[in-house]
């Protein structure tokens, strides 16, 4: 049931991004995650080599840390990879 509950809103991001951006584009991603370094260095590595700009805060008691990255994709397609990619890591929600 998540499957196609996933599958239906990767189908439907494509089609807004599709309707909304010319592509090649800039897009933002926005994570949150457990301050642990080693999931955090995880998502880094996803977007290694690809001239993406990386910003991460603390939240106030240091628990969670927002990862906000901004990369130019080709397609939406390349978008909807890098959301399933880093939502392979547990923990991690997006925005």
């Amino acid at each position: 049931m998540a499957e196609n509950n996933s599958d239906a809103f990767y189908s439907k991001l494509r089609k807004q991004l599709s309707a909304t951006s010319t592509w090649p584009s800039n897009y933002l991603y926005k994570f949150i995650v457990l301050s642990d370094q080693e999931k955090i260095n995880s998502i880094h590595k996803i977007f290694d080599n690809m001239g993406a700009v990386i910003e991460s805060k603390k939240s106030k008691n240091g628990k969670y840390t927002s990862v906000s990255i901004t990369v130019n994709l080709k397609n939406p397609d390349q978008v909807i990879e890098k959301y399933k990619e880093v939502g392979a890591i547990e923990g991690v929600i997006s925005l």
